[in-house]
């Protein structure tokens, strides 16, 4: 059996909590209320309902960010895929205190259907597909056929597909997705992510090919909401 320290669970509750609610503070509903607005237009724009969200290093409230950005565009009443395309640190099924016995990895690898797969309604309007077993290929799952095949299938199936993916300053996994996607958006925590590091980001991304959609600001101070009246979370920036 494996043993999980008190300090891990306390911060695995701790991130539990975050994720938006009936019970949430009105003004962190809104301001992923506002950043799914903005991003619905830039999906418009690409033609390509499908987006990946991203950070530069772990840490900085990825998953728990991409969960909640979910979870509000599940509340217009439209049919939301959520996928956790993070196959060595999944965090997706954490979260929303899902099982994580098979997922995508057995998707892309044919040991499973998408049905067998996907947990229907985890909340209202919104299927969530887990990571699954931690394989010891994921680059090459994620660029394989088989997962251009899935990815073709589930774009038939919903109105709108996210997916969590490592840190672009980690791993090369997240680059991989690009030619499924419409674009990134990237988080940036408040007194953590570096204009460096935003920039390092940037330029990876357009080498790849692909661009940022916009960047999602996680963990901001009390001037900051103040500034952006968006409670935690403000949408500060589309181009």
């Amino acid at each position: 059996m494996k043993l999980i320290s008190k300090k891990k669970r306390r911060g695995t509750a701790e991130k539990t909590r975050n994720i938006i609610n009936n019970d949430s503070k009105f003004a962190i509903v809104e301001g992923y209320k506002s950043a799914r607005t903005s991003l619905v237009f830039s999906l418009v724009a690409e033609n390509n309902q499908c987006v990946a969200v991203t950070s530069w290093s772990k840490g900085e409230g990825k998953s728990t960010a991409t969960v909640n950005l979910a979870i509000s565009f599940a509340k217009m009443g439209k049919r939301v895929l959520l996928i956790d395309t993070d196959l060595r640190r999944p965090n997706v099924h954490n979260l929303l205190k899902l099982k994580n016995t098979v997922g995508l990895s057995e998707i892309i690898g044919q040991f499973v259907d998408f049905e067998d797969a996907v947990n229907r309604d985890a909340v209202p309007c919104l299927d969530v597909l887990t990571s699954g077993a931690v394989p010891p290929n994921p680059s090459e799952l994620i660029g394989s056929s088989s997962f251009g095949s899935f990815m073709n299938m589930v774009k038939n199936q919903y109105d709108y597909i996210i997916l969590d993916t490592p840190p672009v300053g980690v791993v090369t996994d997240t680059l991989l997705l690009k030619e499924h996607i419409a674009g990134y958006v990237m988080i940036v925590r408040e007194k953590a992510t570096t204009h460096g590091d935003i920039e390092k980001a940037k330029q990876a991304i357009e080498l790849a090919g692909s661009k940022i959609l916009g960047f999602l600001k996680v963990g901001c101070s009390i001037q900051d909401r103040k500034k952006y009246k968006n409670g935690n979370y403000g949408y500060y920036k589309y181009y």
